[in-house]
């Protein structure tokens, strides 16, 4: 099980959303075996045919797997931010962890926007990499000047904005949309939430058909780049999951800086952690290590009001990886196109990839990677194309996700909990 499919049971209500099985270990061996019969393919010098076949049903599942991002992001957008909105009105408790979370996430984006182009300037991406973008139009991947950046934050179409992809505008259209559904009388609100609830159950049924025949699609897709990049497609895939968990460390330290610093929990958290991390590595699941996350705050001596709130909670809401690791598969994606990212940009793409980040409820693992980073990629005018193969090796970055997902979790737990004691004490 991925680490993205670990709260779908926590969502409460009429936040829960359809449970959707995906072949992830098929998918990653259609992705091996496209490769391999692709560099056989080049090597047997393959007829032109095969290859406009391949090119052909990669392009048009594909297709089909991009045409849910927008309605998709938009049920999500308004479920996830509304139950951020309600949970912060519990108590001061939930509003102590909200806070804490998103300053987890804005951390994690900006440490990836530095340190990722960096990173791959110092160890640049494998000659033939760019194969990746075999299906990628010429038009894509136009990073929008200073004013034109400014200019599209408010567009006057709603419905040309969708149309365009234009995720700048629609990010916050609906982060007001969903503020304005919890001003409006209860009766108004649950209609909207009801319509937006049913609209991401249908996009996600639609994007689970779509996925579930996502080894054919790859198998295709990787055929084709195994063609053109020969055996430089493996080493690529390899310096991409590595650069890309490097991101996923920096949150898995920030995790133990927070508890130190801000839990006061010393050199204690270290070993009251290890079991949880350690079923987070064997299930690649934070729902399956909450009793094991809930074990490690008893014995760190965390109130047990405070875990068995802010643990589950966190749990259905919290991704500490996400934005970081996110923002690192779109910079890894510029730099195979060669698009360079204005300082502009690059900060609307820390705080896009927050929004979505905190606000996305539990999805499984193919759907949460293709649903939170196609948003961010298309708002810094990065192509989207390339993800339908990078989703095929998600299972092995995941590891990381999940690790720093749980680890983080305790972190939070135990400052919220210390915070909690200092305000009684002052009080």
């Amino acid at each position: 099980m991925l680490e993205s499919e670990n709260a779908k049971d926590g969502a409460a209500g009429k936040f829960a959303l359809v449970s959707i099985r995906l072949p992830v270990a098929l998918t990653f061996a259609a992705l091996i075996a496209g490769l391999v019969a692709g560099i056989a393919g080049a090597a047997l010098d393959v007829p032109q045919w095969a290859q406009d076949v391949a090119s052909l049903i990669g392009g048009l599942w594909l297709r089909a797997l991009q045409m849910t991002i927008i309605p998709l992001v938009a049920a999500l957008l308004v479920l996830g931010l509304i139950q951020m909105i309600l949970a912060a009105r519990v108590g001061t408790v939930a509003r102590r962890m909200l806070l804490i979370m998103v300053g987890v996430q804005l951390a994690g984006g900006a440490f990836a926007s530095v340190a990722m182009p960096a990173l791959l300037e110092t160890f640049p991406v494998p000659t033939g990499a760019s194969a990746f973008l075999a299906q990628t139009p010429d038009t894509v991947g136009e990073v929008p000047g200073v004013l034109d950046f400014a200019a599209s934050l408010v567009s006057p179409n709603i419905i040309a904005a969708a149309a365009e992809t234009a995720m700048l505008p629609l990010t916050l259209f609906f982060v007001m949309f969903a503020v304005a559904i919890t001003r409006l009388p209860a009766d108004q609100g649950d209609r909207l939430l009801w319509f937006f609830h049913a609209l991401g159950n249908v996009m996600l049924l639609i994007i689970g058909w779509v996925l579930a025949i996502a080894p054919i699609g790859v198998f295709a897709l990787a055929f084709g780049v195994g063609v053109q990049s020969g055996g430089g497609a493996f080493a690529a895939l390899g310096h991409y999951v590595l650069t890309v968990t490097a991101m996923g460390t920096f949150v898995l330290i920030l995790a133990y800086v927070i508890a130190v610093m801000l839990g006061r929990s010393g050199v204690r958290f270290a070993t009251a952690v290890l079991p949880a991390q350690a079923v987070a590595l064997s299930t690649q699941s934070s729902l399956a290590s909450l009793p094991a996350m809930l074990d490690s705050a008893g014995r760190l001596g965390l109130k047990a009001s405070t875990a068995e709130f802010v643990l589950p909670l966190a749990v259905v809401i919290f991704r500490a990886t996400s934005a970081a690791m996110n923002l690192a598969v779109v910079y890894y994606i510029a730099a195979l196109a060669g698009i360079e990212i204005p300082f502009a940009i690059a900060v609307a793409g820390v705080l896009i990839a927050a929004v979505i980040s905190l606000s996305a409820v539990s999805l499984p693992g193919s759907i949460s990677f293709v649903v939170s980073i196609g948003p961010i990629a298309l708002a810094m005018g990065v192509p989207v194309e390339p993800l339908a193969l990078l989703v095929a090796v998600e299972m092995l970055p995941d590891l990381m996700r999940t690790l720093g997902n749980v680890t983080m979790n305790v972190a939070v737990t135990s400052a919220v909990d210390r915070s909690s004691r200092t305000a009684s004490a002052s009080s």
